[in-house]
């Protein structure tokens, strides 16, 4: 059959890859619910995976045990982080007053700058400004009701990822058999190969991730409190876990810094020193702490990250973007493994086989399995 397969016309062979492709993405957005909780769970349980062993072959407790803890452990460790970030939004709100009457100083020298610039008076700009406020008055019911829906769906997310989670590190021996015998006997050596590699450096990718997030966000709230920035931990704790996401999630760090930073400080300098701050911990932060933290565990290329992202953003939104770069990497690990998809896994990888001088010389690290 591949044979046959392989014989047909270039735009016969073209077009079945395109319309498989068409195919399986639909599948994948309709899926979007039960798809994404899945995948969160996947990694999550491989993050887990040496803790749950631990607990079961060092402390001798049951799997079910094990597991369980496990996931509650991840569960104390987010619930810590978020109650931080609601603490500090708490106090945010207090300082509503003060952003609200720096938005109407900002307003009128806008409205000045603009009579002045283009010749349109008050008068015009706020009849601009009431249009554009009745449209969104109008839609406000629509607005709530989408946000409650929201909040719920988040809800449901967590519960059913960490329920899933629970699971995987449960059955994780029978979804191992599954796995292996699914596929002939001559390629039970390369599934075995494939699973362990996407283990490993999965989980090695996650933990260097955490690093890096937590060095970027103590960093972050250290120069900030020292420079005077009021809610310098909330600010560093955004910076930290929207770094996550390569290149995209640090420009809208830096942007909800900025407009925090402007509503409660009456002083442009500290809004100058937040921008010139994160910027230079962008580029400390992709020169030495990602090469040094992070490595080339997962060796993909700047072109890819960032269509990515874009891809999974729009496909499943917020969690197609946490979820892109992970995804990218397992496919690279099972592209580089078959024979016929190596070509993909050329594409996918980066040219660069060398670290930068500063983080190479801080982290003399050996040949991985992968490369």
């Amino acid at each position: 059959m591949d044979i046959k397969f392989a014989q047909k016309p270039f735009y016969v062979k073209t077009m079945c890859v395109l319309v498989s492709l068409i195919a399986v993405g639909y599948l994948v957005i309709i899926a979007k619910e039960i798809l994404s909780p899945l995948i969160f769970s996947c990694l999550f349980s491989i993050l887990l995976l040496p803790m749950a062993s631990f607990f079961e072959y060092r402390l001798k407790l049951p799997r079910s045990a094990a597991s369980m803890l496990s996931v509650i452990l991840m569960l104390g460790a987010i619930g810590i982080v978020l109650y931080i970030i609601g603490s500090q939004l708490t106090d945010l709100a207090n300082d509503w007053p003060q952003f609200r009457a720096q938005l109407n100083l900002t307003g009128q020298n806008l409205q000045k700058w603009i009579d002045n610039r283009f010749h349109i008076d008050a008068a015009k700009q706020l009849n601009y400004v009431h249009s554009a406020t009745s449209k969104a008055l109008a839609s406000s019911t629509t607005v709530v009701g989408a946000t409650v829906l929201s909040l719920s769906s988040i809800l449901l997310f967590l519960v059913f990822t960490f329920i899933y989670t629970f699971f995987f590190l449960l059955y994780r021996t029978l979804i191992m058999k599954f796995l292996v015998s699914v596929f002939l006997e001559e390629n039970k050596k390369m599934v075995y190969d494939i699973i362990e590699q996407v283990q490993y450096i999965i989980r090695k990718y996650i933990i260097g991730l955490l690093i890096e997030m937590a060095i970027v966000a103590a960093v972050v709230s250290i120069v900030f409190w020292f420079l005077g920035i009021k809610y310098a931990i909330l600010l560093g704790l955004i910076t930290g876990i929207l770094n996550i996401i390569p290149y995209i999630g640090i420009f809208v760090a830096l942007i909800l810094s900025t407009l925090i930073t402007f509503a409660t400080a009456t002083i442009l300098t500290k809004v100058i020193l937040v921008i010139v701050t994160l910027v230079i911990v962008h580029l400390i932060d992709s020169n030495v702490i990602l090469p040094l933290v992070v490595g080339s565990k997962v060796r993909i290329n700047a072109l890819i990250t960032v269509l990515g992202v874009i891809i999974g953003e729009m496909i499943w939104g917020i969690s197609g973007m946490f979820l892109s770069i992970p995804v990218i990497a397992v496919l690279k690990i099972i592209f580089d493994r078959v024979e016929s998809m190596k070509p993909w896994g050329i594409i996918l990888g980066d040219e660069e086989k060398k670290q930068n001088r500063l983080a190479k010389k801080l982290n003399p690290r050996k040949k991985l399995v992968t490369e």
